[in-house]
């Protein structure tokens, strides 16, 4: 699965937004008790879920101040059983720590910007819709725009590079950095098409040209991999001994930081001869996490041909134990980019 797999841009006949590979995550996680934390609320398609499910409480956590003013119509219905706090979820610890003090017995992240995101041209997101050039997920820090103007023709061929996978990266820099300053997204989609082959007519499975150089600009102004690595270090922190992780990643770029994550944090499953005497099922943890999915879950076809914006995902889940949270090495974390990129 490439990077590009990301998000597709909707199409006036798109469903509205639905909550990607959620009945595999109630499935796996069965039965929903407790508190959870939905840290990337969006919609609000998997904190309802959970409630519904059998969540004692959820609460979501959304760096966009927006989605919570889309959830008044309905939020009320659950009363205090669901608590809205605007931040990011690598703080998600934190953020729970200002509702509950008791741990939490679930976290759920659905990665990657969300399809109300995608949907508003004035969110500056989408090749395909005219806005400013945007593309922050939240109201604060530096906007495409900026790292577009701002940044050296190497920081930029870099970032296309290894966030976008994108092989043309150098010329497609030094046409930015000759073309600009830019305004808005169809500006700089159009140099980034003239860098590219145009796409062959009839040819099914093309992707736009602009598609992984916007997917690689959105990264970077939003730091998606420094946010997940600390999310993913987060949640073992605010996870009850017995508590669940799923994760739901749209592009192979996040699966890998998450598996390896999940790896490096989990017990391997030992050898055990047929006739040797089983292990004390009360012998003490010797990982953070036990894998519930050593194999990432993807949609159903039905899945698919409801929600095309399906087709990429992964679910991964992994129980946490009783061993004390911890960081983990980021240079072994599958992160892309130079090592520099990523030192504590």
């Amino acid at each position: 699965m490439a990077a590009t797999d990301d998000h597709p841009p909707a199409t006036p006949s798109d469903p509205p937004h639905v909550s990607v590979l959620i009945d595999p995550i109630i499935d796996t996680v069965a039965p929903v008790q407790g508190r959870w934390l939905d840290g990337t609320f969006g919609a609000g398609g998997y904190a309802r879920r959970l409630l519904d499910a059998g969540a004692e409480m959820v609460i979501g956590v959304d760096r966009d101040p927006s989605a919570f003013k889309l959830a008044e119509p309905w939020c009320g219905q659950y009363g205090d059983r669901l608590q809205l706090v605007a931040g990011q979820f690598s703080a998600l610890d934190t953020l729970a720590a200002t509702v509950t003090d008791a741990p939490l017995d679930g976290v759920v992240l659905d990665l990657g910007v969300s399809s109300m995101q995608l949907d508003q041209a004035e969110r500056g997101f989408s090749f395909m819709r005219d806005g400013p050039l945007d593309m922050r997920m939240g109201d604060g820090g530096l906007s495409a725009a900026d790292l577009v103007n701002g940044a050296d023709e190497g920081r930029l061929a870099d970032i296309l590079y290894h966030y976008g996978e994108e092989r043309a990266s150098r010329r497609i820099a030094r046409a930015i950095v000759a073309r600009r300053p830019f305004e808005t997204t169809l500006q700089l989609a159009e140099v980034i098409a003239r860098c590219l082959p145009r796409p062959k007519p009839g040819k099914p499975g093309q992707i736009h040209p602009a598609t992984r150089s916007f997917q690689a600009i959105r990264i970077a102004v939003n730091d998606e991999f420094g946010e997940l690595i600390a999310g993913l270090e987060a949640a073992e922190r605010a996870l009850a001994p017995g508590g669940m992780l799923a994760v739901v990643t749209f592009h192979s770029l996040e699966d890998r930081v998450v598996k390896r994550y999940l790896q490096a944090r989990s017990a391997p499953k030992a050898q055990v001869n047929k006739y040797a005497r089983e292990t004390d099922a009360d012998a003490a943890p010797v990982a953070q996490w036990d894998l519930l999915t050593r194999k990432a879950i993807g949609p159903t076809d039905g899945e698919i041909a409801a929600n095309p914006r399906a087709r990429s995902a992964k679910l991964r889940v992994a129980r946490r134990t009783s061993l004390p949270a911890g960081g983990v090495d980021r240079s072994e974390m599958g992160l892309p980019g130079p090592a520099s990129w990523w030192k504590d």
